[in-house]
């Protein structure tokens, strides 16, 4: 074999494992008792947000507040110190909703767990993105009574949708700046969105163009995505996920540029270079009732949702506690 052909035998080598390491995750040991989690406090969330509040947007300024107001009582009603921390874009006034609680070993830190509350369209955003909400508002109560080494946040952010999406006035973008303007070291960022849908039938799950063919085509698991920076962050994620739960999850570390990856608050740490995922049931690439008026509370599966968030809580453990 010539030299050229070593080096390009190499070379392909070398490109295969990059790109089975970016789309393979690693597996746990299977749970033979999975966690048995209430799935009917996600539905009170959810049904709150979505159908008591409504919809949730500049245009429907009072149910934004109220939704605000809404996850910060349920954060203070867990024990939890709040803080808003308040913006102004086109005279009105914006809140990032925060819950904290500190770590007893290294309180620098800090772990993200966050979700928007806001709607596109002031429509009832069910899945995009109460669900997200739910997940987090719930983390927080499972994990009020838990002492870890690190601390943990748990945000709910302003303006995600449209016109706001990836301008300044975005509430995770507003957030992540502040982090950084106070070299705050944030180790992990977990953005969850639109997660309440699931389905078994055949061909129900699609992809952006620049997946490979190898990911499954019906959407019954929850998926994790992050750009190439985060790919280690990713695949600890996926592995502790799979650890506490049966749900299936699958994952992949792919460029930003592809519709979809960086569609929701994790790409707002990205670009203050921070490692974030993004915990998602794909949103468009799955779900029917994406950003319409039928995003409702009874499309979601909330026995699925509780067996994601035993999986989530157990990817929060380790990400504290590491």
């Amino acid at each position: 074999m010539s030299v050229l052909a070593i080096i390009g035998a190499a070379i392909a080598a070398l490109v295969l494992g990059g790109f089975v390491y970016l789309t393979n995750m690693p597996d746990a040991q299977p749970l033979s008792r999975p966690p048995a989690l209430d799935a009917e406090g996600l539905r009170r969330h959810v049904e709150m947000l979505a159908q008591t509040i409504g919809g949730r947007s500049a245009g429907k300024y009072r149910s934004l507040q109220s939704a605000a107001d809404y996850g910060e009582d349920q954060l203070k009603s867990f024990g939890y110190t709040t803080a808003r921390q308040s913006y102004t874009v086109d005279s009105l006034t914006f809140q990032n909703i925060e819950g904290e609680r500190q770590g007893y070993a290294r309180p620098e830190e800090i772990v993200v767990i966050g979700a928007h509350y806001d709607t596109a369209g002031g429509l009832p955003g069910a899945n995009d993105n109460a669900s997200g909400v739910a997940a987090t508002l719930e983390l927080a109560r499972l994990h009020a009574s838990k002492q870890h080494k690190r601390t943990i946040r748990y945000v709910l952010f302003a303006n995600e949708e449209p016109p706001y999406f990836q301008s300044d006035a975005m509430g995770s973008l507003v957030y992540a700046k502040r982090c950084r303007e106070r070299n705050e070291k944030i180790v992990a960022m977990l953005s969850l969105e639109t997660i309440g849908y699931y389905s078994d039938e055949p061909g129900s799950q699609k992809y952006p163009i620049g997946f490979h063919p190898g990911y499954p085509n019906t959407g019954n698991f929850l998926g994790f995505v992050s750009d190439i920076r985060s790919v280690a962050l990713l695949r600890r994620v996926v592995k502790h996920f799979r650890s506490g739960t049966n749900l299936p999850a699958q994952g992949a570390a792919a460029p930003s540029g592809i519709p979809g990856v960086g569609w929701s608050d994790h790409w707002s740490f990205w670009q203050h270079g921070y490692k974030a995922v993004m915990v998602t049931d794909t949103a468009p690439y799955r779900y029917p009732y994406y950003h319409t008026a039928q995003d409702t509370p009874d499309k979601l599966d909330y026995t699925r949702m509780a067996q994601a968030l035993a999986g989530l809580s157990a990817a929060l453990d380790h990400l504290a506690d590491r």
